[in-house]
């Protein structure tokens, strides 16, 4: 009897042991299968091959671009951006930054969202691309950092082709269900049709109706809008970002004159230059 009794403690220890043994394996799997290698390499352009092209308006298309295999990921940190190398229409050499709307947790491929200016050298080349064709890339490179929950809340002013970082970090954090960070974006434009991801930050505003708020501007707004009509002034960023503390910060980016038009507001508003960023 005492000997059916130890037999089975070995064994109820044995299956223990078993289990444990699996749950660690498991759990240094899991770390190491979210800490994969990038695909970008920081000195060196790499080539990507260009496997999806599609039109979201007459200047504005999303490539998507296939990594080195199904289960790669890009390895760009939060918030920063790449280097893209092409000709101009002269066959000049062109590079330009861009941030991809993708992230890690998109594996085996990234998006860009690029806006075709006409006169622009490196737009000429995106028009010219094809399904097949290979993209020239560097990075990652920028100065943002992000670690989740280093602020209570981001104010965000974009403008143009300005949203695209914008939009990378506000999905981190959001689709990150321990980061309680909020988010609060102000993006202008031109005109309705300039508006760059409209559905996917509309989206983003109704699934996070607590963590989100996006608030358009529009110099030339349609007849039925309920946004902001004009420039970003100074009562807007008061109304929809929240104030001046040492645990908010302000990002900025779009063309030069509106980054140096914000930049003036919100030193007026009161916030500090360690409360400020811009892309």
């Amino acid at each position: 009897m005492e000997l059916t009794q130890s037999n089975n403690h070995i064994e109820i220890i044995s299956i223990a042991v078993a289990v444990a043994a699996v749950g660690v394996a498991a759990g240094i799997y899991f770390y190491t299968s979210n800490k994969k290698k990038g695909s970008l390499d920081p000195e060196n352009f790499k080539e990507f091959k260009l496997v999806e092209k599609k039109q979201l308006s007459h200047n504005v298309a999303k490539f998507k671009f296939a990594l080195p295999t199904p289960t790669s990921v890009l390895g760009l940190p939060i918030g920063q951006h790449i280097s893209c190398r092409g000709k101009d229409s002269v066959g000049d050499e062109v590079i330009k930054p861009y941030t991809p709307t993708t992230l890690d947790s998109d594996i085996g491929y990234f998006e860009l969202v690029i806006k075709m200016y006409p006169q622009g050298r490196m737009s000429h080349h995106f028009r010219e691309m094809k399904v097949g064709d290979y993209m020239s890339v560097k990075g990652p490179k920028g100065r943002f950092s992000y670690k989740p929950g280093q602020v209570r809340a981001f104010g965000m002013l974009a403008g143009g082709s300005g949203i695209t970082p914008m939009f990378q970090v506000a999905r981190a954090i959001l689709e990150n269900p321990t980061d309680k960070t909020k988010v609060y974006l102000i993006y202008a434009n031109v005109t309705y049709e300039d508006i760059l991801l409209k559905d996917e930050l509309d989206t983003m505003a109704q699934n996070y109706p607590d963590r989100f708020k996006i608030y358009y501007v529009l110099n030339q707004p349609p007849e039925s809008w309920n946004g902001g009509v004009g420039f970003v002034s100074k009562d807007m960023i008061k109304d929809q970002l929240p104030p001046p503390a040492s645990d908010i910060q302000i990002l900025r980016c779009g063309p030069p004159p509106m980054n140096k038009a914000m930049a003036a507001h919100i030193d007026d508003l009161g916030y500090t230059k360690e409360m400020q960023f811009q892309f």
